[in-house]
């Protein structure tokens, strides 16, 4: 006769020991994270799609033109020479995940992940609606390819295709304007072969992605499950089974069980097909599904909740649990010297950039004129508005006695995020320069709206 308390366990998941997939069907599960979690897909799933659209200062809020090297980032106004700050933002958003990841495990994964917030926020919603529950969906499996279920495969799969258009062409407007973007869309594919061929390839990825691959990018392809191990230790919050009350398994009114009766709800709500109850795996994408459906049964059968929950293994165990440990300190600091450098280039950047160039041709060149031998040397002022608006710069080279400087064009106007190169010849008579020596040319560019003023300088040179 069958033992009514279950000690022996099997492992779990999506992915077999021989490397065969079994498809993973959710149920659906109601409960206070499953409520948050969803209102959070919600809020993220519209910032995506409202961001390119909004403006800060008559920009958009974000983005991030390559093709012109220009990027607009909420008010803020770069271009290729400030690609330096790009290396503070990316590692302080990598160290900022490690810090979370140290403290609360898998958080980003469950509830801010794009794979996660598509995927259950769009994609599963429309199977779940077309196909119905997961036994509904397990018989719906097993029916011939025909009739009722050929519609709903065929109406499921366009859903998806077209979300998946959807997401691609949101992703598109980051790069290129709204308003490109939208001539694009009513224009004929050869017209911008490139910009099309971009689009089939990221809605193509998205729909093999979202269709059929699911599970398998946070499992297989993604790394940053693999570093699980790594970046948590006994003291990082994570969805952990509590054992010492749930064991052993048993059904109900079964003498010596614990309070997990074996229901499998949790496996069952799973999305990587995982037993939680089997410890801490590298498939948990910490979602907390299994948490509402532990605690559902639990209400129903009047038991306390939290027999799945948000601790720490040590907080499984009975031990107390320590949010401020060297793992902590250490990123915290990195994440500080991070911030604070990256804010003192921040602050030093100067809205406009003006550099002083010689021209690329002979350092020098001597001239007779009217009698005199005069050395001449070439220059470009290369202006650069970085401003998110027209402005216009004031230019003035600065030159000993004796010398003479041509500026053709002391003013000039730029709109934002262009450039322009303005010629400046010195001219200065061979005997005086052999009398004065060598002497730095001063170039001070003033921007005539703030009144801000850079100073480049360059070395006249003569024989």
């Amino acid at each position: 006769m069958e033992n009514p308390i279950h000690t022996q366990h099997q492992r779990r998941g999506a992915i077999h020991a021989d490397g065969r997939r079994e498809k993973v069907r959710v149920a659906d599960v109601h409960g206070r994270f499953t409520t948050w979690r969803r209102r959070a897909f919600v809020l993220l799933i519209l910032v995506y799609a409202i961001a390119p659209m909004l403006k800060v200062g008559g920009k958009p809020l974000i983005f991030l033109d390559i093709t012109q090297r220009r990027f607009f980032l909420v008010g803020q106004t770069f271009n290729a020479q400030d690609a330096y700050l790009l290396f503070f933002l990316l590692a302080g958003g990598i160290l900022a995940i490690f810090l979370v990841t140290s403290l609360l495990g898998r958080l980003w994964c469950g509830w801010a992940c794009p794979q996660t917030v598509f995927l259950e926020g769009i994609f599963r919603p429309i199977e779940r609606f077309l196909e119905g529950s997961k036994q509904e969906q397990l018989r719906l499996s097993r029916q011939p390819l025909m009739g009722r279920k050929l519609r709903i495969l065929i109406v499921k799969h366009g859903l998806y295709l077209l979300s998946a258009l959807l997401v691609s062409h949101i992703f598109i407007s980051y790069f290129v304007s709204l308003d490109q973007l939208r001539h694009w869309v009513f224009e004929a594919p050869r017209e911008h072969w490139s910009a099309f061929l971009w689009m089939g390839a990221i809605t193509g990825g998205l729909y093999f992605n979202f269709a059929w691959f699911r599970e398998q990018t946070c499992v297989i392809l993604c790394p940053y499950g693999r570093l699980q191990s790594v970046l948590t230790d006994d003291d990082t919050v994570v969805i952990g089974y509590d054992a010492v009350r749930g064991e052993p398994r048993g059904s109900l009114g079964t003498s010596g069980a614990g309070d997990c009766v074996d229901c499998l709800r949790c496996v069952e709500v799973c999305p990587t097909a995982i037993d939680i109850r089997e410890g801490l795996q590298l498939e948990c994408i910490g979602c907390a599904n299994c948490i509402d459906a532990c605690d559902d049964i639990m209400t129903r059968l009047d038991r306390p909740i939290g027999l799945i929950r948000y601790d720490s293994l040590s907080g499984l165990a009975g031990r107390r649990k320590r949010w401020a440990r060297p793992r902590v300190y250490l990123y915290l600091v990195i994440l500080a010297l991070l911030a604070g450098t990256g804010a003192v280039f921040a602050s030093r950047r100067r809205p406009f950039e003006a550099t002083l160039i010689r021209q690329t041709s002979a350092p020098y060149v001597v001239e007779q004129e009217g009698g005199i031998a005069v050395i001449r040397n070439q220059y470009l002022v290369h202006v650069v508005n970085k401003t998110p608006q027209m402005s216009s710069f004031e230019i003035r080279a600065t030159v000993p006695e004796g010398a003479t400087a041509l500026l053709p064009i002391p003013v000039v106007a730029l709109e934002s995020l262009s450039d322009q190169r303005l010629p400046l010849v010195i001219s200065m008579p061979q005997a005086r320069y052999q009398d004065e020596g060598t002497f730095d040319i001063v170039v001070q560019t003033r921007d005539q709206t703030t009144g801000l003023t850079v100073t480049s300088q360059l070395r006249f040179l003569g024989p």
